[in-house]
């Protein structure tokens, strides 16, 4: 069997594994690609996935980085059977609704500026329409119970105790009368998290497919990250203003909620003080997981049994109308506002950062991880400005960055879950990763378990046979081609050349044509001198 990397390998976005056997072509999730622009345009690269080869897609959870390409692959041939679990399904008709409308909203947008410019139109990387056919594909399967997509291959889903409903994913493979297991973990959860059962154990497997999100850290315990999050609210409650929290719509906006509602039972919530969750995604997805407390943990059991929501805190507001979503920023005083993306690249949060980043007595508070290249990680990495909606916004407010927020496994989580494992040969691909803290966590497993550790790049290939010694081919310059520097600085001093050459035809130019000429030049030098500074 080949397995090809076509996302999350050295990146921690747009998760999908392309499986081939000798009679079928399959895939582990379809997920969007989310970083910088050279990252996005893999998401319009669908020649690479062959969609209407592929016969079936096993999908780990709703999350949009391992689900959201799933109406490309529609749009462009595929037709067969997308299992997922019961939950997974509810909360992908919500999110890739919520993908196709920002995908037509930011087409039409760009298509209005291109006419402005004598340019053609372009086309959403999918429709409303691709989604419809999309959802009419999903096959629910539950947890534990083994399926046959086709007679070499069965398929069992298991608690990631990541989101709810999330897997990671079994997969027995018959091959020339030999037989042998693959895992993928999907994203692992970590043990305790608020609302979902911790992950559940497995003991043996050939291959491994690992998560490494966090491979060279660990989160701050539950208690700490409460206290984190009061301290944050205090802060902006005592300067009259707001705190921000960009979080991802499915589990993190939910398990903020919880904390909030814990908070408040210990008198630790100021009275009065308004609660905004400002996402219609995250709305609804709360009202999935509201719909299914079968897939609650214990203690959240227990706060449903006492007739209480675990979801719910005094002086709530869903605001669902973009016309509510203005009204808060208009509002005056103090006030938590919850909004997605997480990674502040789309969605309200651009809205509120721009009104309330610059402001001294507001907070930011970061409860998940943040993307290299995305606003978020910008502004955790320290930035003194950033760029918002066409704005260049100062960043004043007290920024927190809350670690055990995270549905992700910190290192020493990842390490516990890999010691139940007892097949000593079993070889491990780390995957869903920044290199670095790849390169970390395959240190500690060599040197703990002594298991092989690979670390596959993005369209490299693997071979896997039954007993057979497993082959990787790399494909780094189809990947990652290089950046001709030379060509860039030299088309650059071409241009500065060229306006050398035009300055006496800028001086003969009206006044108010030359200072109309030196803003524009002087926004271009800003943007040199950001571009300098992140160098």
């Amino acid at each position: 069997m080949k397995i090809q990397f076509l996302g999350a390998a050295q990146t921690v976005t747009g998760s999908c594994y392309m499986m081939e056997t000798g009679t079928h072509r399959f895939a582990v999730d379809c997920g969007m690609h989310q970083g910088n622009r050279e990252i996005e345009r893999r998401n319009f690269g669908s020649l690479k996935y062959r969609p209407q080869n592929v016969d079936f897609f096993l999908i780990t959870h709703a999350h949009i980085d391992h689900s959201g390409l799933l109406p490309r692959m529609v749009q462009n041939g595929f037709k067969g059977k997308i299992y997922c679990t019961p939950p997974t399904k509810d909360l992908l008709e919500i999110m890739l609704r919520d993908s196709a409308h920002i995908q037509e909203m930011e087409a039409e947008w760009k298509s209005r500026k291109r006419s402005r410019r004598g340019k053609g139109r372009i086309d959403p990387l999918y429709t409303m329409d691709d989604v419809e056919r999309t959802l009419e594909l999903l096959t629910p399967v539950e947890y534990g119970a083994p399926f046959e997509p086709f007679p070499e291959l069965s398929v069992c889903y298991r608690d990631a105790g990541h989101i709810l409903g999330s897997a990671f994913i079994e997969l027995c493979v018959k091959e020339d009368g030999k037989e042998f297991k693959v895992v993928f973990s999907g994203d692992l959860g970590r043990p305790d998290q608020l609302i979902v059962r911790d992950p559940s154990i497995i003991q043996d497997a050939d291959y491994l497919f690992l998560e490494s999100t966090y491979g060279d850290r660990n989160h701050k315990d539950e208690q700490l990250s409460r206290d984190e999050l009061a301290e944050a609210i205090d802060w902006s409650y005592s300067h009259g203003e707001k705190v921000i929290i960009p979080a991802f719509a499915v589990e993190r906006t939910q398990e903020v909620l919880y904390t909030l509602h814990i908070l408040n039972k210990e008198g630790r919530l100021p009275q009065g003080m308004p609660v905004y969750v400002d996402s219609p995604m995250a709305i609804r997805a709360t009202e999935v997981f509201r719909n299914h407390p079968e897939y609650y943990d214990n203690e959240a059991l227990k706060i449903v049994d006492a007739g209480e929501d675990p979801l719910s805190t005094p002086n709530l507001h869903f605001t669902l109308g973009r016309e509510e979503s203005t009204a808060i920023n208009a509002s005056k005083g103090p006030g938590i506002v919850i909004s997605a993306s997480g990674m502040c690249n789309a969605g309200r949060i651009k809205h509120h950062l721009r009104h309330n980043l610059w402001k001294p007595g507001a907070s930011v508070v970061f409860v998940g991880y943040q993307g290299k290249g995305t606003p978020g990680r910008k502004i955790v990495d320290g930035a003194k400005r950033i760029r918002i909606l066409g704005d260049e916004i100062a960043v004043r407010a007290k920024i927190f960055t809350i670690g055990g927020f995270s549905a992700h496994a910190g290192q020493s989580q990842i390490m516990e879950w890999l010691e139940h494992f007892r097949t000593r040969t079993m070889k491990v691909f780390l995957v869903h990763g920044e290199n670095s803290a790849q390169e970390t966590l395959a240190d500690l497993i060599r040197k703990k378990f002594g298991l092989e550790v690979h670390i596959p790049g993005y369209l490299d290939i693997c071979t896997m046979e039954a007993d057979e010694p497993m082959a990787l081919s790399r494909e780094a310059d189809k990947a990652k081609p290089a950046v001709d520097w030379q060509d860039m600085l030299g088309r650059t001093n071409a241009l500065v050349q060229k306006m050398e050459d035009l300055k006496k035809q800028m001086k003969g130019r009206s006044w108010e044509d030359q200072t109309e000429l030196r803003d524009r030049l002087d926004a271009i030098h800003r943007e040199l001198e950001d571009f300098i500074s992140e160098v």
